[in-house]
């Protein structure tokens, strides 16, 4: 019988690493689409990330049901325990980001397609792929329990909020240059807020796998060189 338990519970843990992993996936396809999506004014690729927002949403509550169910089940303590709740943190930090990719993609339908910045998109898509890049490797370190990785990805933000301090500026420019610039320049500051916000989630989901590791949470303060923050605030989906 307890070894029966024990399968169950291993069994229960698979599953929500598995879900984590398919939101995981569909959270950096959400971010990819959406970024392509700002940069070619493409609505059709933005309304489908719009929809797709559904299917994160509904994994998440899926995710937090299995892990609620799981606990009430099988009682876990210490690092079992942690591991279910390391996983409902997670998701909700998943689900965050695609909301933070669904209002980049409701702002490319109201983008003034004259007006190219080049410079601002291309920094945009630099920060994009930063924290892609950060996404993926602390779903990896979630997946492998890679606590150096997860540290790693912690220390990396601020080079997002480097990038995002610098699209600020120069956004501020185009406005002080061309007063017809800034409805277009405030949706592109809401736009690089919302990426400069997915790489916080990101941090978030590496100090999560530090506690699920180390059993304590990460103490160090958080380094942070967003200079934006008491300006631009996202809306929320």
């Amino acid at each position: 019988m307890m070894d029966h338990t024990h399968k169950a519970f291993d069994t229960d843990l698979q599953d929500l690493a598995r879900m984590v992993a398919e939101m995981g996936g569909l959270a950096e396809q959400q971010i990819s689409d959406a970024a392509d999506a700002l940069d070619r004014r493409d609505l059709t690729v933005a309304q489908r990330v719009i929809v797709g927002d559904a299917r994160i949403d509904a994994l998440q509550r899926e995710l937090e049901s299995k892990s609620v169910l799981t606990i009430a089940r099988r009682q876990p303590m210490a690092v079992d325990l942690r591991e279910v709740v390391g996983a409902m943190r997670i998701a909700n930090d998943l689900e965050r980001i695609g909301d933070l990719a669904k209002n980049i993609a409701k702002r490319v339908v109201v983008l003034d397609h004259e007006f190219r910045a080049q410079q601002v998109m291309r920094g945009v898509q630099h920060m994009t792929e930063l924290v892609l890049s950060q996404i993926k490797d602390v779903l990896d370190a979630y997946a492998r329990r890679d606590l150096a990785k997860a540290v790693t990805v912690w220390k990396a933000d601020e080079e997002v909020d480097a990038v995002n301090n610098s699209l600020f500026r120069e956004l501020l420019t185009y406005m002080m240059e061309d007063p017809r610039n800034i409805g277009i320049c405030i949706h592109l500051l809401f736009c690089a807020k919302n990426i400069e916000r997915m790489g916080d989630h990101a941090t978030n989901i590496a100090e999560t796998v530090y506690y699920m590791i180390e059993g304590r949470p990460l103490v160090d303060e958080r380094p942070k060189n967003d200079t934006t923050s008491s300006t631009v605030v996202p809306f929320d989906a």
